[in-house]
């Protein structure tokens, strides 16, 4: 089987403890996480070949942040020492009508240092049928971005297939450039696109009709449009896939998606997620079944859809950025199995 590579920035997590906020905390939780190393643990995870591409300084925070990939099969062989830091990220997790909170501290990270050709992108890309980037990694800095784009078009030279999550990040643009500058020409070599209820609107302006995602209930048909008009601004795109989080409250959100495929729009059914324990890393738990469920049912977009949305409902039940469940707890869910009862 044929590997998937992504590409982008991982973090040390640290995270106050349980629900109490950061001035409450006299100890922080050490985890790793970031969006395209948690897509490639999910593929590890489900059994696909999936290779994380980044730049981590030569140090033992870098070697321990290695070591949190490679124990879940991720490859990294392709990941370039160098640099300073690795970036990290406080996590302070909310409650019920108290959200949560991320503060960042990332910038001089090694990655951000990065520059065109420092990567031999063809040979990354040797026996790879698939890349997948998100619009983090752009905005961490002009060279970031640039290698990003350089890694798209040899991508598409080669006939890989490429992705990406849009994943707008208001915070992190910080460089002179938007996210509207940049990232267009980046996602027009895009076979597939994912965004969420303001990544279209914030970055190309697009919006759906009719929504209040506040309301705790999404309407998924309303978001046919903004498939149809990224398809005819970015026509390389196949698919695009639009993920619907209603929020009740922070720890009660309904879940679903819907594919548009240039021809059919479908949905997902929505799923009820009424005791979430993590939510960080929901998206980018979608975006891995996703790629599975792509690679898994190629002539069924439903069934690729389903296994995403299930996933990533599952996602919810875990602590950290990783969504460590298995293909069959996956599947059991998408038959609707949702009991939770003791498996012996």
């Amino acid at each position: 089987m044929k590997k998937v590579v992504t590409f982008g920035e991982i973090m040390l997590r640290l995270a106050s403890p349980g629900y109490l906020r950061f001035s409450q905390s006299t100890q922080l939780e050490a985890t790793f996480g970031g969006g395209e190393a948690n897509v490639a643990v999910s593929l590890a995870n489900y059994g696909i070949p999936a290779s994380f591409v980044s730049r981590l300084p030569k140090n033992d925070i870098g070697d321990w942040a290695i070591q949190n990939l490679r124990k879940y099969n991720v490859q990294t062989q392709d990941i370039l020492r160098g640099g300073e830091r690795v970036g990290i990220y406080f996590l302070e997790t909310g409650a019920v009508a108290r959200a949560s909170k991320v503060v960042y501290d990332r910038a001089g990270s090694a990655i951000a240092d990065i520059q065109p050709g420092m990567l031999d992108w063809e040979a990354i890309f040797k026996d790879a049928n698939w890349f997948h980037w998100t619009g983090i990694t752009p905005a961490l800095s002009e060279g970031a971005a640039a290698t990003c784009l350089e890694g798209i078009k040899i991508a598409n030279k080669l006939g890989v297939t490429v992705s990406t999550d849009l994943n707008f990040r208001k915070n992190l643009w910080k460089y002179g450039k938007t996210a509207a500058e940049v990232m267009p020409e980046l996602v027009a070599g895009c076979d597939v696109i994912l965004g969420n209820e303001e990544d279209a609107e914030k970055v190309f302006h697009i919006q759906p009709e009719g929504v209040d995602v506040t309301a705790g209930h999404v309407e998924a048909a309303a978001y046919e449009s903004v498939c149809r008009q990224l398809v005819k601004r970015f026509p390389r795109a196949k698919k695009v896939i639009i993920t619907l989080r209603g929020s009740i409250n922070a720890n009660h959100n309904t879940w679903a998606g819907t594919l548009f495929n240039g021809e059919e729009i479908f949905f997902s059914p929505q799923y009820d997620i009424t005791h979430i324990v993590d939510r960080v890393g929901g998206g980018d738990s979608f975006m891995g079944g996703l790629i599975c469920g792509l690679l898994t049912y190629p002539d069924d977009d439903q069934q690729a859809l389903n296994f995403a949305v299930a996933a990533s409902c599952l996602k919810h039940t875990i602590y950290g950025d990783f969504n460590l469940v298995t293909v069959d707890e996956v599947k059991n869910l998408m038959k609707g199995d949702g009991s939770g009862r003791v498996s012996r």
